[in-house]
């Protein structure tokens, strides 16, 4: 028997504080910045909290300024932070991030090497924590920010397989904090393998499959064991391939002007995993997903197009 879930959605991650530039051009000509927060599992997070789920985030964090206002924001979000460390000997990761005007992607700085949350490791996965939720999403991005994180990912989707809880896996690739493309491709595609429902971007699709067309990419996780895959095509919406609904495609929705595209594909996640986890069915929870990635790419900063219920629910998703 299963043990009896306290919260929907656990996850494990990076916070960083996000300072975006005040005006387009070369981040070295911004005169301010303005913060906001940063980070693949907490935009996740944020989202499945607006719309309602129960949420828990496990990560490390420095009691520098940053930290606490990290941790102060993800509170206020309504989220679970009873397994984030503060520990005054390691300090918060940040980014800088420029603005754009033409809808391309923004430049990015980080400064994450050797941050609190590279250091977690798989003693940092609190077992009974992680089992009294019934889902958790992971993606690339954790795994990637050191060894002992990967390892980390690795034990948290083992011990929630076990448990046998549904997990999601979002790609989510950083090649720059990987050693090489091959590391990179190995361990992405291994956690992949643990994941029920995988979550690749065509582009990532190609570098991790060697396949280009999203009919490829889905069986090449299909095979590997995954119940459904949804592949992200952008504006062009998604294609998904999966146990119950079979294989299909959802459109994009129309969106007026590229503001920011940091962020989209969280949204995405966060869309598609809410609704599975209500229960919905597979094409609605693609649709979701594809609405709220359009609303995340129309404004700055990677959470403020991350709807509420409210908002989901008047647009009749």
């Amino acid at each position: 028997m299963t043990e009896p879930a306290a919260f929907d959605v656990a996850l494990f991650g990076e916070a960083m504080l996000l300072l975006v530039a005040d005006r387009p051009g070369p981040l070295e000509d911004a005169q301010s910045f303005h913060k906001r927060t940063a980070g693949a599992e907490t935009n996740v997070a944020i989202g499945l909290s607006r719309l309602g789920l129960k949420v828990g985030w496990a990560s490390r964090l420095g009691t520098d300024s940053m930290g606490r206002a990290l941790l102060a924001a993800m509170r206020a979000e309504g989220i679970d932070c009873s397994h984030v460390i503060t520990d005054a000997t390691q300090r918060t990761g940040f980014q800088f991030k420029g603005r754009v005007t033409d809808g391309s992607d923004p430049p990015i700085e980080y400064h994450r090497k050797g941050s609190a949350a590279s250091h977690m490791g798989p003693a940092d996965v609190d077992e009974a924590w992680l089992r009294s939720a019934r889902h958790l999403h992971a993606t690339g991005v954790f795994a990637a920010i050191s060894d002992t994180s990967l390892q980390a990912a690795l034990k948290s989707m083992d011990v929630m397989r076990a448990a046998g809880r549904t997990i999601s896996f979002d790609t989510n690739l950083r090649p720059t904090l990987w050693s090489s493309t091959e590391t990179m491709r190995h361990w992405v595609n291994e956690l992949a393998s643990r994941a029920d429902w995988v979550l690749p971007g065509i582009e990532e699709g190609l570098l991790l499959t060697g396949h280009s067309k999203p009919e490829d990419v889905a069986r090449f996780y299909r095979e590997r064991g995954a119940r459904l895959v949804v592949v992200k095509l952008g504006a062009e919406g998604a294609y998904y391939d999966s146990d119950v609904a079979g294989t299909g495609r959802v459109d994009g929705f129309p969106v007026k002007e590229v503001i920011d595209t940091v962020g989209a594909g969280d949204g995405f996640a966060a869309g598609v995993v809410s609704a599975l986890l209500e229960g919905r069915s597979v094409p609605d929870a693609v649709r979701r997903g594809a609405w709220i990635g359009a609303r995340a790419v129309q404004v700055l900063g990677d959470t403020e197009g991350l709807p509420t219920r409210a908002q989901l629910e008047e647009a009749g998703l």
